[in-house]
């Protein structure tokens, strides 16, 4: 089970802490969790931290074993961003799994991400602005195209991150031609539960259909 796969788990926490996220099922479905660790916003700006994620994942895979990268909130950013731009190329990440996570801070619905202290600020060190270079680089769907199988979860009561940017993510990614799963779900922000039955039951039906890996039933 799980073919000797490693998931690289990103944590969540605004990009500016560390929180901790019950991922044991993964770990029952044969994977090899990984968990990742990365500057934060308040010791350095991006991408720095797209590049320990690199670090991160070249220590933690198994040669001839598929890497798989998961993440919440600011770790599922971190994690969509790991696995299109690749580890050491596009397309070596098997797949993504991303629950609630933030891709685009000049989302016309989200004026808050362009805030004063609003945590994209403080990730790039700079207030999101169009035509900046580091906001379009952080910008998630600024790197579609790779065909990297992508799992997007999402709460409808998410008043943190706006379910809106997993949808508007989702349209990107199919529009150039990723493989997508995607689960709006009830619940607010911080409050999904892997081991729920329908999102067990997501991911399953993502690892199954979308990566070599066998997962149990």
């Amino acid at each position: 089970m799980g073919d000797g796969a490693v998931l690289l788990w990103v944590h969540g926490g605004g990009w500016h802490s560390r929180e901790t996220t019950e991922v044991s099922f993964f770990e029952e479905l044969g994977l090899r969790v990984v968990h990742a660790r990365y500057r934060l916003s308040g010791e350095a700006t991006w991408p720095a931290q797209l590049d320990d994620l690199r670090a991160e994942a070249r220590a933690a895979r198994v040669p001839g074993r598929p890497i798989l990268v998961a993440g919440v909130s600011a770790g599922g950013h971190l994690a969509l961003h790991l696995g299109l731009r690749g580890v050491d190329r596009p397309g070596d990440v098997a797949a993504v799994l991303a629950f609630e996570a933030p891709s685009d801070p000049l989302a016309p619905d989200w004026p808050r991400a362009r805030a004063e202290g609003s945590p994209w600020h403080r990730l790039l060190g700079h207030l999101p602005a169009p035509g900046d270079p580091s906001t379009r680089d952080c910008t998630v769907a600024t790197h579609a195209g790779v065909g990297t199988p992508v799992l997007l979860t999402h709460a409808v009561g998410d008043v943190a991150v706006p379910p809106t940017q997993t949808l508007a993510l989702a349209a990107a990614l199919i529009s150039a031609g990723h493989p997508v799963h995607v689960s709006v779900t009830d619940g607010g922000h911080n409050e999904l539960d892997l081991r729920r039955p329908d999102m067990a039951a997501s991911a399953r039906r993502f690892l199954a259909r979308q990566t070599a890996v066998t997962v149990p039933s």
